[in-house]
């Protein structure tokens, strides 16, 4: 926060989340403790993100550390992306140069702290949100959604289910083998989604068997960035 020059920062997660002990962690490591919302649901909607929106201004905060899976993060990019828009979410959909409809110089810094390994989110400059109205989901772009600073901490991985783990774990397999199977040109990006396949092979099933495998739950969240 303090490279950010975040002074008041907002914590973004969802409900499940706070059944653990992740968010006190993270409260005890800031100067002030933090406002929480954690209004997300696991397929967030265009809904969450206003009543995001509408909190985070209400509370005059300057940051968002958003934390959870896909959702949580998702959210929290989106709130710190809309804070200061005067349009509509959906007028940022990932077409064409949509993105430059928005004003850059008021969207606020984003620290993301996944808690599964999985969808990658945490470096990604793109959110996925339900329209409630026409049920479709859309993705909305914005090259600053992309989170200043990632913690990927592999204790905080610690309290997830085996069952989420499995289901998180081959997210990130299918991420990676996307990518390497892409027709487009791009050594890079398959060289990183080798290695992706590669840790996920080596690393899953022994978070698997051993939720508290630290090696193992670092190398899945190496290989859901990756992704």
């Amino acid at each position: 926060c303090d490279n950010l020059n975040i002074q008041k920062p907002l914590i973004v997660t969802d409900p499940g989340i706070l059944k653990t002990n992740i968010i006190e962690k993270i409260n005890n490591s800031l100067k002030y403790k933090a406002n929480i919302f954690s209004d997300v649901q696991s397929n967030p909607t265009g809904k969450n993100v206003e009543l995001g929106v509408s909190y985070f201004n209400s509370n005059s905060h300057d940051g968002v550390i958003a934390v959870g899976g896909g959702s949580g993060m998702d959210v929290g990019k989106g709130v710190a992306f809309m804070a200061g828009q005067e349009r509509s979410l959906w007028d940022f959909e990932d077409i064409g140069d949509y993105w430059t409809r928005a004003n850059t110089e008021v969207i606020k810094p984003i620290i993301a702290i996944p808690t599964t390994a999985g969808t990658g989110s945490e470096t990604g400059r793109a959110g996925v949100y339900t329209n409630e109205e026409t049920h479709e989901k859309k993705i909305i772009f914005h090259p600053k959604m992309l989170p200043s600073i990632v913690i990927l901490d592999p204790e905080l991985t610690v309290p997830l289910p085996q069952s989420l783990t499995a289901y998180t774990g081959m997210d990130a397999l299918a991420h990676c083998l996307e990518a390497y199977c892409s027709n487009f040109y791009h050594p890079l990006s398959q060289g990183i989604a080798l290695e992706g396949m590669s840790l996920v092979k080596h690393y899953l099933i022994k978070a698997f068997e051993d939720g508290s495998n630290l090696e193992a739950r670092g190398n899945m969240l190496s290989a859901s960035s990756m992704g």
